[in-house]
């Protein structure tokens, strides 16, 4: 081991112990070997063990460590403590800039255990209720969070999104006589990525294209072009002539298995050069086949038959059925929510703030949510005055407990336009005790929505596991709809499960769970992941305008 890299070992005690309140005085002592061991210019390994205790802020104790160091690479001091922190801790502990305080309030305070979780609740604004925490350090951590997350070559669909479509405007200008197109995972709405990549004819000066765009070549004359964005996102450009452009882009763009599940349906056909994607399909007589669903090797016999989803779109939605407001953990009042869904052109929004057992994102009370129903129809009230069709849902995102049941009581429930049951405590279940619970939920009569199924948050969290077919036929049988939480960090339910959905006629809401106004803007993303899985209007709970959600919300009363 390099010098540094021991005194980076020192560091990590120290913070890691300081994390676990030990005795301060052995902290700073591993604090200061840190210090010194970093700067010392003779590599330890090549210095006699009696200069090594020499070395001040050394000594025999912290001498034994090194040279347990340098015969085996650890020190059993502080894998002792790393047994006893979750490795998702250890990783927010390394963050440059959080250090072991900030770490400790939030692991222990507001029980985040992982980066993405920590993200997570940044996005929520549930930082700023910590102790030493505020709305300026809340947006330190953020960024900090999003440049480690960045470094690490993942990223979700909608990190990515805007700088892709910026890019191919740039790339387009730049090459004002060839086409280039996205391809691959970003044209597909991929939920999450690593490259943004482009299908393009070829140019006789490509370093000079590049530049113009802002883009730094990795390998401009290769092929695929291998290149970084300014914010060092990688993305390739493959390369093609103006006949076979089609065929490259199809290529380029089609998920692995669907390209398999197409040339096995097609067995001996030459797919090369055909200078557009819809002269791909045209050659088997097959209608288009849109990017997203070239993950779904079932949208192929779809085709054959005729028989492709008409995709929902953003302009179908009608209805915000899940936001927050200051009455939780919400940024905006009540009514600038409101007010901001109907300039978006919503009719309606479903009010769901927490229900009281989520404390850590300030759950309403019984007391706050009758003060909320007042305000709402309040509201109601001036909309229909002022002859605005708008009309605010008096709903709530309830906890569902450990054993199934729902926050509240059964007559506070029933007050409820409509229930999103939701987990956010006691996450780590087996298969077994998480469908029970969400089972449970279900057949609750007061449940309307199930809400973010598996609880995962991409890049961060893989969700408690769950027999998705078991409770998607409980949803059926209960009149009960499932939530695509179009938050970019969930998009759960899982697109690969609205086919099994759709044919059981259990409804899709695509809920932004927005706890902002701009977080209603979400719903682009659980749009674009509900396509993925052929999700149609009519199969859709928030295309229903108000007075058909009203009805269909009331059903169960």
């Amino acid at each position: 081991m390099t010098n540094k890299e021991i005194a980076k070992t020192f560091q990590l005690l120290a913070d890691i112990m300081e994390l676990h309140g030990e005795n301060s005085f052995k902290i700073r002592s591993y604090q200061n070997a840190y210090i010194a061991l970093r700067k010392l210019e003779t590599p330890l390994s090549e210095m006699p063990r009696e200069e090594i205790d020499a070395v001040k802020g050394v000594g025999k104790a912290i001498g034994d460590k090194i040279q347990e160091l340098l015969a085996s690479g650890q020190m059993a001091a502080l894998e002792k403590y790393r047994a006893m922190t979750p490795p998702g801790v250890q990783e927010i502990l390394a963050i440059p800039g959080i250090g072991p305080k900030k770490t400790l309030t939030i692991w222990k305070d507001l029980g985040a255990e992982s980066v993405g979780e920590l993200l997570y609740a940044v996005n929520e604004n549930r930082l700023i209720e910590l102790k030493g925490f505020g709305a300026k350090t809340q947006e330190d951590i953020r960024q900090k969070l999003e440049y480690y997350q960045r470094s690490l070559g993942h990223y979700r669909y909608a990190n990515l999104e805007a700088e892709a479509k910026s890019l191919l405007a740039a790339l387009q200008s730049a090459l004002p006589e060839g086409n280039i197109a996205l391809a691959g995972d970003v044209a597909r709405y991929c939920n999450t990525l690593e490259t943004i990549d482009f299908v393009a004819i070829h140019h006789s000066d490509w370093p000079s294209v590049l530049q113009q765009a802002g883009l730094s070549a990795d390998a401009p004359d290769a092929s695929p072009i291998i290149a970084r964005t300014a914010s060092g996102v990688p993305l390739r450009i493959f390369l093609c002539n103006p006949e076979e452009f089609g065929s490259k882009q199809f290529r380029y763009t089609a998920g692995q298995a669907f390209m398999e599940a197409f040339v096995a349906a097609f067995p001996g056909v030459d797919f090369r050069g055909l200078p557009t994607e819809e002269a791909v399909f045209q050659k088997v007589g097959l209608p288009f086949i849109a990017p997203e669903l070239r993950d779904w090797p079932a949208a192929i016999e779809l085709a054959q038959k005729n028989a492709l989803p008409e995709l929902l779109s953003e302009k179908d939605i009608r209805g915000v059925i899940h936001a927050h407001s200051t009455y939780s953990d919400g940024l905006h009042s009540l009514s600038d929510m409101a007010e901001y869904a109907r300039t978006q052109g919503y009719e309606y929004l479903g009010i769901t703030d927490h229900s009281k057992s989520a404390f850590y994102a300030q759950g309403l009370e019984p007391e706050r949510v009758l003060m909320q129903w007042r305000e709402v129809d309040a509201l109601n009230a001036a909309y229909a005055t002022t002859g605005h069709k708008f009309r605010i849902f008096k709903g709530i995102e309830s906890d569902i407990l450990n054993d199934g049941s729902l926050d509240y009581d059964a007559e506070l429930l029933a007050g409820f336009d409509f229930i999103i049951a939701s987990v956010h405590s006691n996450l780590r279940m087996d298969e077994a005790k998480a469908t029970r619970r969400l089972l449970t939920a279900i057949e609750n009569p007061h449940t309307s929505i199930l809400g973010h199924p598996t609880g995962r948050l991409l890049l961060s969290r893989a969700g408690y596991p769950i027999d998705h077919r078991l409770l998607i036929d409980a949803c059926a049988a209960n009149g009960v709809a499932i939530e695509l939480n179009a938050n970019p960090y969930r998009l759960d339910l899982d697109w690969t499960w609205i086919p099994y959905a759709m044919e059981k006629g259990v409804l899709i809401a695509v809920n932004p769970d927005a706890h902002s106004r701009e977080g209603i803007h979400d719903i682009h993303f659980g749009v674009c992941s509900a396509r993925k899985g052929g999700l149609t209007a009519a199969a859709c709970l928030n295309v229903l305008d108000a007075e058909e959600f009203g009805a269909w919300a009331g059903r169960k009363g």
